[in-house]
């Protein structure tokens, strides 16, 4: 049994989050629900979202890293969870119910932390200049001359 789970307040639409983010994830389900409560499964990670009300909303303070192996993960997460949402910056988004996710490629990772100082900041400094992140511009910037 996982020890901590994600506990997500929603407004009144917590059935509905569970089951639009359960039609983006592949391997995902909704376990139980009742009116005040939902408990889903995203790629086997186990939530639970509560409609508690108007009194809290989500902040970027929180947010999910979806980690993609090609672009075209990042662009079905990114097309997917922005519907209805807003962009933002460097692979961040924030979906219709004021979620943050992080839609990042996992080269990443390895091209801004290159030991090569100025790889790693041309890599760096072209995600600052992306909202949905691109895997060919940052290699292209990654192994520019």
């Amino acid at each position: 049994m996982q020890k901590i789970t994600p506990f997500l307040w929603f407004n009144n639409q917590a059935e509905e989050a569970a089951k639009f983010y359960c039609s983006i994830f592949k391997n995902s389900k909704i376990t139980s629900g009742n009116p005040m409560t939902v408990t889903f499964e995203l790629e086997g990670q186990k939530f639970i979202a509560l409609n508690g009300g108007p009194q809290f909303k989500f902040t970027e303070a929180i947010s999910f890293f979806v980690d993609c192996k090609t672009q075209e993960e990042v662009d079905y997460y990114w097309e997917k969870l922005l519907d209805g949402g807003k962009e933002s910056q460097c692979g961040w988004l924030k979906d219709k119910y004021g979620m943050s996710w992080q839609i990042i490629p996992s080269i990443l990772g390895k091209l801004i932390g290159d030991p090569d100082p100025a790889k790693s900041k041309r890599a760096l400094n072209a995600m600052l200049q992306m909202k949905k992140i691109d895997i060919v511009k940052l290699k292209a910037a990654y192994d520019q001359k």
